[in-house]
C-alpha cells in the first residue's frame, strides 16, 4: 500500500498503517555538501576530505560521510510530509547498516515503509516504526535500518 499523504496534512497516530510504503525524491550529493558537513561535524579524515590520500584507500577515491547520507535521507523523508506527525519527534534508530559506500555525484533516494505501529494510550500517542532503504542511482541499497518515531493521538473534538 502506498501513502497519499500530503505535505499540508495534519498527521495523527492513527493516520499510519502498518504496510504504507513512499518511494522519496532523489538528491544528488555535492562537494559542497561534503564541506560543509566536514565543518559542522569537524571530521576532516582523509577518507572524506584528502583525494590523494583516498585514492590509496579500499575505495580508491573518496566516500560521503556515513551520517551526511542518513542526515540528508532524513530531509527526503520530510519531504513526503509522513514525519509532519511526528509531534513528539525520533525516538530510536535500530539495526542501522552501512552497507555500500557512497560517492560525491552519486543521488540517494530513500525507500520506507510503516512496519510497526504501537499505541502509547498514556503518553497520548504512539509509536510508528519506519524500515528505510537507501537507494543509490543504481538501486544498490547503500543503508537500511529502522527509525522510531513518536506520534501523537488526534485530538478529541
Amino acid at each position: 500500500m502506498t501513502s497519499m499523504v500530503k505535505a499540508t496534512d495534519d498527521l495523527w497516530f492513527e493516520d499510519f498503517e502498518v504496510g504504507e510504503s513512499q518511494t522519496t525524491p532523489g538528491r544528488t550529493i555535492t562537494e559542497t555538501d561534503m564541506v560543509n558537513f566536514a565543518g559542522i561535524s569537524g571530521d576532516f579524515n582523509p577518507i572524506h576530505m584528502d583525494a590523494e590520500f583516498a585514492k590509496t584507500g579500499p575505495f580508491g577515491r573518496r566516500v560521503v560521510f556515513g551520517l551526511l547520507v542518513m542526515s540528508i535521507a532524513s530531509g527526503l523523508v520530510v519531504q513526503t510530509g509522513i514525519v509532519k506527525g511526528l509531534q513528539g519527534g525520533f525516538r530510536e534508530i535500530t539495526q542501522w547498516k552501512f552497507m555500500k559506500p557512497v560517492f560525491i555525484g552519486d543521488t540517494i533516494h530513500v525507500e520506507y515503509e510503516i512496519t510497526e505501529s504501537r499505541p502509547m494510550p498514556r503518553a497520548g500517542g504512539g509509536l510508528i516504526v519506519l524500515e528505510q532503504r537507501i537507494k543509490n542511482q543504481y538501486q544498490e541499497t547503500v543503508m537500511k535500518g529502522s527509525w522510531t518515531g513518536f506520534v501523537l493521538n488526534r485530538p478529541a473534538n
